[in-house]
């Protein structure tokens, strides 16, 4: 049976509106899903290893801001088995039960100096600056994907709507994807922020470069963790990335859940 099949069979045959990918710190909004059914990774065909501390490898369908969802409690990045398509097997298989909007969430380094931990960041655009791409070696015209519009502006609109409605503060800005798993050196954030840069991470813009090749409209929310290396004394570790993304995840489930509930 393909992954699609076994959702199917476990979840039921409800197609999905949305999907949720589940960042570092971020998984404690996939226990808000009611009438919830909970998949591991492992058994299903092609979903990833999600090895890293902080991800739960696990899929729940069920119902969120009143709509039927898909949430990913975790990827995999690419610095884990050097695989850069990795979550494409897991969003074929979501857009296959009907998804057409995808939600991306990370925790990210901060560029400027006014947006620190716990901030929300909404992104505007990204830079692939690792060269990596997951349609690497796909055949056929289908893998020139036009980016323009690789966020989509009607849901970036809607999520500074509903920010606003709950008093929640959204900056918007470009992020950086680098490959990891090391993070970023002072001299590479300076050259970042020469460039444009707002955020930097490790994951994340694989799923945008999947998710528009299989014609899902995309937002993505970073929770800040830290400012970027040289920026700030103290030393960046995951542990701090996990701790302050909990910290600021209220506000994001609430972001999230808001916008499932007004999103046309």
């Amino acid at each position: 049976m393909s992954a699609a099949d076994i959702i199917r069979a476990r979840a039921g045959g409800e197609p999905v509106t949305a999907a949720i990918v589940l960042g570092s710190g971020l998984g404690p909004l996939a226990n808000r899903v009611t009438a919830a059914t909970s998949i591991p990774y492992a058994e299903l065909p092609g979903f990833p290893e999600a090895g890293v501390s902080g991800h739960h490898s696990r899929l729940v369908i069920g119902r969120l801001g009143g709509r039927r969802v898909a949430v990913l409690s975790g990827r995999e990045h690419y610095y884990e088995n050097g695989h850069a398509a990795a979550m494409r097997p897991a969003l074929e298989a979501i857009s296959g039960l009907g998804a057409t909007t995808l939600i991306l969430t990370n925790a990210a380094g901060s560029l400027r100096p006014e947006v620190g931990p716990t901030s929300i960041v909404a992104h505007s655009d990204y830079v692939n600056w690792s060269g990596l791409n997951p349609l690497i070696g796909e055949r056929g015209d289908a893998r020139f994907v036009d980016m323009r519009a690789c966020y989509d502006p009607a849901l970036r609109a809607r999520l500074r709507t509903v920010a606003e409605g709950l008093g929640i503060t959204l900056h918007e800005g470009v992020y950086f994807w680098f490959s990891g798993p090391t993070f970023e050196t002072p001299a590479e954030i300076r050259a970042m922020r020469m460039l444009g840069a707002d955020l930097v991470g490790m994951s994340t813009v694989p799923e945008v470069i999947i998710a528009r090749r299989l014609g899902l409209r995309v937002a993505a929310l970073s929770m800040v963790t830290n400012l970027a290396a040289g920026m700030q004394g103290a030393e960046i570790s995951h542990n701090d990335t996990k701790t302050v993304a909990a910290q600021g995840g209220e506000a994001m489930a609430r972001l999230i859940i808001g916008l499932l509930e007004t999103d046309a």
